[in-house]
């Protein structure tokens, strides 16, 4: 039995798995083994029985090594075959004679004698010369295989060094692309710009220009003297006109108003004189920045000189004539003009659907809690910046803190919410001196939001400019530069800056902060900062977490002490349902309405799983609003969830307006992080969105879960950060106490790990399997995703990074997704690709169908699908939607989600950028009509997700990694739907009430065989495409133009 069948039987032997990548890795890893002991320690997955140690010993008996001393070795193996070429020589002889004999016919005696003296022992040189040729055919393929060991390590060796070499030219990029902050020095001595420059340096210079500055000032505060008072006076004739229409004036009153009027209309002609110029201005560029020229801008260049500005004033078209009067007719009112119209209070009638609490009384004003918060805010909005931070509980622990930090390496600080940890430790270290020497100190947050608000306070509160000496990273944006030196980040961006600069050494501090949530990258980085502590005693490493399991944190860096700041929480009570709620969306807006009508003041801040739910009550509550009208007071709807814009996120921390009330929709974004001034009312419906991954099923399902008990106190505590609070759970104490998990399960152990590997790689942790988690992945987890990194040629025969992988590495995104990306350089259409990706991005979100307009909605939709599939669907409604210059018009009718548009065409900015840094070259493909190149582009990076129609044609199975009997069905939004190709490839499995394939495209096993040659064989694919097995009641006819199957 040769060696891989040998490796590959105690494989599945011990493991119960035997794959060919696991074959590989573990004769990889006995090759490079010293001892058997290291061998025993590196395939430490085995089983401690006698057994597999015997295997372990065999195996490194077995398997030739790499660390031997190559020079005795190689003069020992040249020495024997010296000695056995001259035993082959000298057996050999006799064919040289029987040459000689054909080439020279003419033999002397002693030829001839010679040779009949060899014919009497022919028999005997017959078997030798056999077990010769044996010998030789062995040894030439021995040498055969030494040769393609030696042209394989030398292409290791050779990849090895271009990944080396690409990462370097990384690191410059990443060092050309900070923005740096630079002075002007180019301007002469006596100009201008060298005079003010150096007014910061000279103080008589300072008061020498201090009569100019007034002068500046004061014409500034007359221009808005100016406008203002011409606002105050057309206001005042708006007024006089509207209040005394009709009435009799007397003529004082009558030459005054006149007066007015005509001062107005002058003052108007004169600024509409000033504002005019006939001067020639220089037109805008319209060259893109791929140097193409944009016709559309082209265009609006040129003639934008010759049309006029349209001025309401000067035209009014019958158009506009006729919707203000419409508009007149609508508010026209029959009686007096004085009568002051009285309305009647609206009482709230509390019907059936009405939701009770526990320990709750709607109709109680809580006056007590009312007159502490109006206190508590009138005494917020006195104190200044500095007064504020004074009050923050931290600030009594200022010293003690800062001496800690200064004793200790590594600390772990747990503060309560509200207690200024986010905000004020960062600006306690700068304050220290710990940015000295170009040093950064760097603060990381689980979300974009906390991210972005935090640096904006921070940078307030320092009163500098955002992006200077305090700035954010998040994932579409940078705002940064040269002189940062306070740098709020998501994790997942810190995880990418060890790409570059894997010892941090720009960094004297590093905060992670939120880590009681235990996302993803927040594991990730307590294994990589808790190695490089060893490495630098001089980083300071600070866990910040807002919840008292900080003994963890502690036992995992070696016994680190525990800060404990004590927080200013207000009282929070708690209502439970008294009976459990079976639409937690319908009570959570029912609960709304009555805090809306019954109390009078505070904000609401309610919970939920998604942006699908947050737009659903959104829409509800719109629609309660316009149907009560003036019954009741403005209710402010925010939503705020991950891929709202950064402008609209902001909104929920704008101030309400007197007499309003404001409602925040969030997702569990707004747990932790950010304060929401106002909010007194928190509604908890007690469940959230997670994303589990089965590593043997390798699907994905994002399910709505109920909360952990973690969770449910962080979301009470929104209510108790400003004043006292209540928090409304709509679920009972029983189902809290006896339904809830304790603490939610850590990401990492319910995620797929592919991309966390290859980054992990990339960095320089070659051996994962050992990385130190602070809660270990399953085992099954990291083989899975090891696997398909091998699969996809992101790591070698040997387990290290390709330099394939280390460009898929600089992508944040999928492997498979970046796996095709790059491919799609070879098959000339990036340009398709990286369109169809940055769809595939928003996909679940791109059509909208509404119940009034369903037929429409599938009519347009239908008119968008394409041959092949759903890829070149979206990529046709991507390309359809630039030619109409990204217009908001065009995808409401086309329902389309115009703001799932706009995010997909950021995404794809940004993957233009990334592919210009990871050296992929933008082409786009030279034919549109053939649709080859981009299918096998996909392939490249998807070949696992590959199926098979089923012998009934209605359901399908995976080819690889499926198990038998379990079907797979084409997702009715697809365009493959009833259509049922023979073989399809998919982006994503979604579980419903059955398993879906989503965003599927037609496919031939040619294409699998030819993307990955080491994964699929010729023979498999083979037996699967056996036309046999088609269903015998349908008859499948393939068409040659798009290859597509018709069923009759």
């Amino acid at each position: 039995m040769d060696l891989r069948s040998w490796v590959s039987d105690n494989t599945l032997k011990f493991l119960g798995i035997s794959e060919r990548t696991i074959v590989d890795y573990i004769i990889a890893e006995a090759q490079t083994a010293r001892s058997k002991e290291s061998l025993r320690e590196k395939l430490s997955e085995l089983p401690q029985t006698p057994e597999a140690e015997k295997f372990i010993e065999d195996l490194y008996d077995r398997v030739p090594h790499k660390n031997t001393v190559k020079s005795s070795d190689s003069t020992l193996k040249r020495k024997r075959q010296e000695q056995e070429s001259k035993k082959l020589i000298e057996n050999t002889k006799s064919y040289k004679l029987v040459d000689i004999e054909e080439n020279h016919p003419k033999k002397s005696k002693r030829e001839k004698h010679l040779r009949k003296k060899e014919s009497n022992n022919d028999w005997s040189s017959d078997s030798e010369s056999k077990k010769d040729l044996k010998n030789v055919e062995s040894k030439s393929k021995d040498t055969e295989s030494e040769d393609e060991y030696v042209k394989e390590e030398e292409e290791r060796a050779q990849d090895l060094k271009e990944r080396d070499e690409f990462a370097i030219r990384m690191k410059k990029k990443d060092k050309e692309r900070t923005k740096k902050v630079v002075e002007d020095r180019s301007s002469k001595a006596g100009s201008e710009t060298a005079r003010r420059r150096n007014l910061a340096d000279d103080a008589d210079a300072r008061r020498n220009v201090l009569p100019e500055i007034r002068e500046r000032s004061r014409q500034t505060y007359l221009k808005d003297r100016t406008d203002k008072q011409l606002q105050m006076l057309e206001l005042g004739v708006l007024d006089e006109e509207t209040f005394f229409k009709g009435e009799k004036l007397s003529k004082r009153e009558r030459k005054d108003l006149e007066l007015k009027k005509e001062t107005l209309r002058l003052t108007k002609e004169r600024l509409n004189l000033s504002l005019k110029t006939d001067d020639y201005s220089m037109p805008e560029d319209y060259i893109t920045e791929k140097g193409k020229i944009d016709k559309k801008r082209k265009e609006s260049v040129l003639y934008q000189r010759y049309e006029e500005e349209r001025d309401q004033n000067k035209f009014v078209t019958e158009q506009d004539q006729w919707e203000q009067n419409q508009i007149v007719k609508s508010q026209l009112k029959v009686g007096a003009q004085d009568r002051v119209k009285d309305e009647e209070d609206y009482n709230y009638v509390f019907d059936d659907n009405a939701i009770e609490f526990l320990d709750w009384n709607w109709k109680s004003k809580s006056k007590d809690d009312e007159i502490i918060a109006k206190i508590d805010e009138a005494e917020r909005k006195a104190k200044s910046i500095e007064e504020v931070r004074k009050s923050l509980p931290i600030y009594a622990f200022h010293d003690q803190l800062l001496s800690a930090i200064n004793d200790y390496q590594v600390l772990v600080i747990v503060g309560e919410t509200g207690s200024g940890k986010t905000t004020q430790l960062p600006q306690y270290l700068y304050e220290a001196g710990y940015t000295k020497g170009n040093k950064k100190i760097g603060c990381t947050q689980p979300r974009r939001v906390a991210a972005m608000s935090v640096a904006a306070r921070v940078a307030d509160e320092m009163g500098v400019k955002l992006g200077y000496e305090v700035g954010y990273s998040i994932r579409f944006e940078d705002c940064t530069s040269d002189k940062t030196e306070l740098k709020y980040m998501t994790d997942g961006m810190l995880l990418r800056e060890f790409l570059t600069e894997p010892l941090l050494e720009s960094y004297s501090c590093l905060i992670i902060d939120e880590a009681h949530e235990r996302t993803l990258h927040t594991d990730i980085l307590f294994g990589l900062v808790k190695d490089i502590a060893r490495v630098r005693p001089d980083l300071k490493i600070l866990i910040s977490s807002a919840t008292l399991d900080a003994k963890k944190f502690s036992d995992y860096f070696d016994e680190a002490p525990i800060f404990n700041i004590p927080g200013k929480p207000y009282p929070v009570q708690v209502c439970y349902t008294k009976a459990p709620e079976a639409n937690y969306i319908s009570a959570a807006i029912t609960t709304v309405m009555q805090l809306h009508i019954s109390q009078k003041s505070g904000d609401i801040l309610v919970f939920l799983t998604g942006q699908d739910e947050i737009e659903t009550v959104q829409e509800s509550l719109q629609q309660t609003c316009r149907v009560l009208g003036s019954k009741i007071r403005e209710l402010i709807i925010c939503p705020i969830y991950a891929n709202l814009p950064p402008d609209m996120q902001s909104k929920i921390f704008e101030p309400t307006p007197p007499g309003a009330r404001k409602v925040i929709l969030a997702t569990n974004i707004a747990e932790t992080s950010i304060t929401i001034e106002g909010v007194t009312y928190v509604i908890d419906p007690g469940f959230v969105k997670q994303n589990n991954y089965s590593p043997k099923t390798r699907m994905e399902s994002l399910l709505v879960v109920p909360c952990s008990r973690a969770s449910a106190i962080q979301r009470a505590g929104r209510a108790g950060r400003v004043g006292p609070g209540h928090c409304f759970r709509l679920y009972t104490k029983h189902a809290y106490a006896n339904e809830l998990e304790e603490s939610t399960v850590p990401e990492i152990q319910r995620t797929n790990l592919g991309n966390v590997v290859l980054m992990l790689k990339s960095i320089g942790i070659h051996d994962v399997m050992r990385f130190e988690f602070l809660d270990p992945p399953h085992e099954q987890s990291l083989i899975s995703a090891l696997n398909d990194l091998y699969a996809l040629g992101a790591l070698n025969n040997h387990g290290e990074l390709t330099k394939l992988g280390r460009r898929m590495a600089e992508f944040p995104m999928d492997p498979f997704l970046s796996k095709s990306i790059i491919w799609s350089e070879k098959y000339n259409c990036t340009e398709e690709i990286i369109s169809i990706i940055s769809m595939l991005n928003v996909q679940s979100s791109v059509f909208y169908r509404p119940k009034d307009k369903k037929f429409h909605a599938d009519k347009a939709r239908q008119n968008f699908m394409r041959p092949g599939g759903d890829h070149f669907m979206l990529l046709n409604v991507w390309e359809q939607w630039v030619m109409t210059n990204y217009s908001m018009n065009w995808c409401y009718e086309n329902f389309i989600v115009y703001r799932s548009m706009t995010r997909a065409r950021d995404v794809r900015d940004q993957l233009v950028g990334l592919c210009e840094r990871a050296e992929v070259e933008l082409k786009p493909n030279p034919n549109s009509g053939d649709l080859l190149p981009i299918q096998k582009s996909i392939v490249s990076g998807f070949f696992m997700n590959s199926a098979r129609i089923s012998r009934f044609g209605e359901s399908y199975q995976k080819v690889k990694y499926g198990d038998p009997g379990r079907t797979i069905y084409v997702h009715p939004s697809s365009s493959l739907f009833q259509v049922n190709p023979k073989w399809v490839l998919f982006y994503e499995l979604v579980l419903t009430s059955k398993e879906y394939m989503r965003q599927a495209m037609e496919i031939q096993p040619e294409w699998l065989l030819e993307a990955a040659p080491y994964y699929y064989s010729k023979s498999e694919l083979d037996a699967l495409d056996d036309k046999k097995k088609m269903p015998k009641n349908r008859q499948a006819t393939q068409t040659s133009g798009n290859n597509a199957i018709t069923v009759i």
